[in-house]
């Protein structure tokens, strides 16, 4: 068992060290402390890229190194450091995957859901609809959902409802009726 223990950091934190997840544990491989993840990266075996990896196990944040991976399928495989048998695997269940914000590449003209979410959302009037909680997939396209005075439904296409981004000031601009 690995012991340690991050404790203080939260996803919804700022700056680079703020931890942004990427995954969860999903199941068990084997009985030498093999893991199946189900990653949000793309394609899914990125995750295997980042190290350390930290898992959310009760309260606190505990880094793991992982050790050696592979897809199989639809399937993530990680060995990680220190789990090497059955039953510490199984204490890793459920554990979700996070990395530091600042292991993640910088994008030139992309953005991650983690620095969208909570940043204020106004239309091109300059009405504040509020805060952006949390994005979705679609298939077509992504969703921002926004909660103000009530909550909004935006679709994510770039130029025709957004706008602009500004990650200084923390806004999304939006050609968006308030009304709707």
């Amino acid at each position: 068992m690995n012991d340690s223990q991050v404790t203080g950091w939260s996803i919804e934190g700022d700056g680079p060290e703020r931890l942004v997840t990427l995954g969860r544990i999903s199941g068990l491989h084997g009985v030498q402390g093999w893991l199946k993840v189900f990653s949000d990266t793309r394609p899914r075996e990125n995750i295997l890229t980042y190290s350390p990896w930290y898992l959310q196990r009760g309260q606190g944040w505990e880094k793991w190194l992982p050790e050696a991976g592979r897809r199989q399928g639809k399937l993530v495989l990680v060995k990680l450091q220190g789990c090497n048998d059955r039953e510490t695997a199984r204490e890793l269940m459920e554990a979700a995957i996070a990395v530091r914000r600042s292991q993640l590449p910088v994008t030139a003209d992309e953005f991650y859901w983690a620095d969208l979410e909570g940043m204020q959302v106004v239309t091109c009037r300059g009405v504040n609809l509020g805060r952006v909680s949390h994005l979705f997939e679609t298939g077509a396209n992504d969703v921002l959902v926004v909660r103000g005075e009530k909550e909004r439904l935006i679709p994510w296409i770039w130029e025709q409802v957004i706008q602009d981004v500004d990650l200084e000031q923390g806004r999304i601009r939006v050609d968006w009726d308030p009304e709707f």
